[in-house]
């Protein structure tokens, strides 16, 4: 019924929980927001190490170690499996 009533045109307006978000620059569980920016170099601290073993030759196969991702990338990660493209 509110999407009949409301200006299509009109700038979005921000719920009460996010206006809360914004002052208190923290999520529901206490942890800190992200921007866009900050989120992005968090995520960029997960690495991936090709290695061979030490006594390999040059062309002996490479396995790849990744880093363990913290649980604030674990979640960040799981939302962007969320996303449908």
């Amino acid at each position: 019924m509110a999407k009949l009533t409301r200006d299509p045109v009109a700038p979005a307006r921000r719920s009460d929980a996010a206006m809360k978000k914004v002052a208190n620059r923290t999520l529901d569980d206490g942890s800190p927001v992200h921007s866009f920016q900050t989120l992005m170099r968090e995520l960029q601290t997960i690495g991936r190490n090709t290695c061979r073993t030490s006594k390999g030759a040059q062309d002996a196969p490479t396995f790849d170690l990744i880093t363990i991702p913290t649980q604030k990338q674990k979640h960040a990660l799981e939302l962007i499996g969320l996303i449908k493209l």
